[in-house]
């Protein structure tokens, strides 16, 4: 492709224009090489990073916002690469396509059209580094889960049952010979960009996590220079996916070689670069018990290029708190996981699984399921993908459905008792949760004045019994005496 000829595209809205270039292969291009374009609409001007992906192949990535026509010129240290003028004519998007997920009404998310966004997400760290196989039977048990969003990692991990070499690493090099930390592998890159379009299509979320701690080949302890390289690349080839999340780490407290102003400096240079603004989180491995104003090591949430609270605890009780610590939605990604490793955090039921969800969604927040059950071949959900065997996750869809129903739940003036997790909307809607506990009646303090209709929920057998005649006020509702009991309650129009 000749530089400096004028170069006309058409894009529909939230999708990905990609510009590629010829460009030199001589010396390092992923060093040496600096290439960007501005893309211009009216009176708005974005600035993109573009990349070096190999085979003296030069890319910038662009994800239009905004109906109608953009101007772009490239920018370059290199002639060739320099200048190369267009046009892209930005066209309304195929159905199904909302655009990336933000933040909505303070504690909430949305798509980009508007379209409420309740995120219901599973965990499979290193599910792209374990071979084509495998990672296509993750996706087929993915797309009849019901889950919407997916933790996963960029690095691969190195943990109890994570013995095994992945096929390809971030960085060119081997672990016995070393790494070139100035030179990527695009083939790697290109894999997890197959794998994110994979996610896109299922319409699943892709938070990727940037670093973690658990490592065997030196991704964890890169000097600041070598992160912020890999940084700004990374945001370079991925920010113009609509589902992609950034997550700075898993449990970032246990990364001992970054202070906090490290942490600060990460997530400052994730919001300079993107240019869409993609959701940015962080997530701890201390858990303090006592009080939630007690959490010394946890980062602060309230920092303002922190966009959610990504959460590790097993507790949903605090969720109220942390919203109002915070001011900002409050995703509890890790709560323990269903299964049964030799890990206590490994070992939880399905039915305390479940009940974290409802907990965690009936006061105002979100969570994100795990599942550890041993596998002879150590195939292990939470880490590897592969199938699902916990009973949570059809249990998970139906909540995930009941509360898509619905509107956002946030926390509310009707006073439910202690022994119970309620929210809603007043004076429209509640949801209001029992757990384990077996009550044969509550009684309800709803709005005088106002007329609702309750529905009993069984949350573990999933069915929905409509109760006799209208409520207001004081009323008794009569409960069968079970646990994992739910009611909703409407109000008649």
């Amino acid at each position: 492709m000749k530089p400096h000829q004028s170069l006309a595209f058409e894009t529909k809205r939230w999708d990905m224009f990609e510009l590629r270039l010829q460009g030199p292969t001589d010396g390092n291009p992923f060093v040496d090489v600096r290439f960007s374009a501005r893309f211009k609409h009216r009176f708005l001007t974005l600035e993109v990073d573009g990349f070096y992906d190999g085979d003296g192949q030069y890319c910038v990535r662009f994800m239009p916002e905004i109906l109608g026509e953009w101007s772009f010129e490239t920018a370059s240290n290199v002639p060739e690469l320099d200048g190369v003028k267009g046009s892209l004519t930005c066209v309304p998007p195929d159905p199904g396509n909302r655009g990336p997920v933000r933040v909505a009404n303070r504690y909430h998310f949305a798509y980009a059209d508007g379209t409420p966004f309740f995120p219901f997400g599973t965990t499979c760290y290193a599910w792209i580094h374990q071979g084509r196989d495998l990672e296509e039977r993750t996706l087929r048990s993915l797309s009849r889960s019901g889950f919407n969003k997916i933790r996963m990692c960029v690095f691969p991990k190195h943990y109890d049952y994570n013995r095994k070499e992945p096929e390809r690493y971030p960085f060119e090099g081997s672990p016995e010979l070393g790494w070139d930390f100035t030179r990527f592998d695009p083939v790697f890159w290109r894999h997890l960009e197959d794998r994110i379009r994979d996610l896109q299509k299922l319409g699943i979320e892709a938070d990727l996590i940037l670093f973690h701690p658990y490592d065997r080949w030196g991704f964890s302890t890169m000097s600041p220079e070598t992160d912020e390289f890999y940084l700004r690349y990374a945001v370079a080839r991925l920010a113009a996916f609509r589902n992609i999340w950034w997550s700075l780490a898993n449990e970032y407290d246990l990364m001992k070689s970054k202070s906090m102003s490290d942490w600060d400096r990460f997530f400052r240079l994730l919001q300079t670069h993107d240019p869409y603004q993609h959701l940015r989180s962080i997530h701890n491995w201390h858990h303090p018990e006592i009080h939630y104003r007690s959490n010394l090591h946890w980062y602060d949430h309230g920092k303002p290029w922190v966009t959610h609270a990504s959460i590790q605890h097993h507790d949903l009780y605090f969720v109220p708190e942390w919203r109002e610590l915070y001011q900002k939605p409050i995703v509890v990604d890790e709560c323990r996981y269903e299964g049964n490793l030799n890990h206590g955090w490994g070992n939880i039921t399905a039915e305390k699984m479940l009940e974290c969800f409802w907990e965690g969604v009936t006061r105002g927040g979100y969570v994100t399921h795990g599942e550890t059950f041993v596998h002879p071949e150590d195939i292990i959900w939470w880490s590897h993908g592969g199938e699902l065997h916990g009973e949570s996750p059809e249990r998970i869809r139906f909540l995930r459905r009941l509360i898509e129903e619905g509107p956002p739940i946030n926390p509310t003036a009707v006073p439910f008792q202690w022994d119970a997790a309620g929210g809603g909307a007043d004076p429209d809607y509640y949801l209001v949760y029992f757990g384990a506990s077996r009550p044969a009646f509550r009684v309800l303090e709803l709005p005088e004045g106002e007329r609702y209709h309750i529905e009993r929920i069984d949350t573990w057998d999933m069915t929905i019994e409509q109760l006799n005649g209208e409520y207001s006020g004081t009323c008794r509702v009569d409960l069968p005496g079970k646990p994992y009991q739910a009611l909703r309650i409407r109000r008649i129009s």
